[in-house]
């Protein structure tokens, strides 16, 4: 009989051998939040990330079907990553997350006005982002960002 890649059947040991480290939910804050695609975007992020783990998170999430790797539409030698609905099913937690953070973190660079419209109504705020991010857009980032298409932005 085949091993389970899996420590245990638990729900939440699963969710975390899926996304659960700390660089893959940072990858997907980074496109989630900021609409990061490829891998030189992820590299420039403020935490540091090397390269080996940036590689092998990737690989992780895109073999987890949390990611889809596809060539960029202008430059053939570049990947770009894009979050699957697999992935997309994550925002919830990205969004606690975020919140607790906000909540608890002394100096989180949390917008209150984005706080305050996520705790308002969830529901919408969770479908505008799946929309969003779906179409290529995200939370902070771009012309069609869900801050400016609410109107927080300061």
């Amino acid at each position: 009989m085949k091993r389970s890649d899996n420590k245990s059947h638990c729900p939440i040991n699963f969710s975390l051998e899926t996304f659960g480290d700390s660089w893959s939910l940072l990858i997907l804050r980074d496109i989630v939040y900021f609409g990061k695609k490829t891998f030189g975007e992820f590299l420039d992020s403020d935490e540091g990330i090397s390269t080996n783990i940036l590689a092998t998170r990737l690989a992780t999430l895109e073999q987890k079907g949390i990611l889809d790797k596809k060539t960029h539409d202008t430059d053939k030698r570049k990947e770009v990553y894009l979050i699957s609905e697999k992935g997309l099913d994550l925002i919830p937690v990205l969004l606690e997350l975020a919140g607790w953070g906000a909540r608890h973190g002394l100096e989180t660079e949390a917008p209150e006005s984005w706080i305050a419209a996520v705790n308002h109504d969830r529901e919408m705020i969770v479908n505008l982002i799946r929309d969003t991010v779906r179409s290529g857009g995200s939370i902070f980032a771009g012309s069609d960002s869900v801050v400016i298409r609410l109107g927080l932005l300061d």
